[in-house]
């Protein structure tokens, strides 16, 4: 399936990773949102669940292990063209997920990882996706934490 004008909306995840008040932002290396920043994520492969997905693209991404995937929110990205044409369209469905175990590495689409204080948050160069996500949920993910 084609993700620059696509037939239909396409389905991916994210991740969201919090230790110690800080969540995990990544940089992204690849289009769309090439040089911004959000939460580890990427696209759903056929047959592949929406938690086995998340699952596996924090491990492509970041080199941590997660579990027990739990579904925070649904994020629509709709992105138009100069004519006002479709460019790109994703359901990106995010959950908070456990840490398990794992090294942080940038590896994949991710250029750059960085625990970030939810303070600081929106002072980075965000995603329109994932600021309208983080700003929807802030008071939820503060209460949360990824370490065992």
């Amino acid at each position: 399936m084609k993700r620059l004008y696509p037939n239909q909306p396409i389905i991916g995840v994210g991740a969201v990773i919090i230790r110690n008040g800080k969540i995990l932002l990544e940089k992204r290396k690849s289009e769309p949102g090439r040089g911004k920043w959000t939460i580890p994520g990427g696209l759903v492969e056929l047959g592949e669940s929406a938690e086995q997905t998340v699952m596996r693209e924090v491990r492509e991404e970041t080199n941590l292990e997660v579990e027990q995937p739990k579904l925070i929110d649904v994020v629509n990205n709709v992105t138009l063209d100069e004519d006002g044409r479709i460019k790109y369209h994703f359901l990106i469905v995010d959950y908070f997920v456990k840490l398990k175990g794992g090294k942080l590495k940038a590896a994949d689409d991710a250029a750059e990882l960085r625990w970030v204080r939810f303070s600081e948050v929106e002072n980075y160069d965000l995603t329109r996706s994932f600021r309208e996500f983080f700003q929807r949920n802030r008071q939820e993910l503060e209460k949360l934490n990824s370490c065992p």
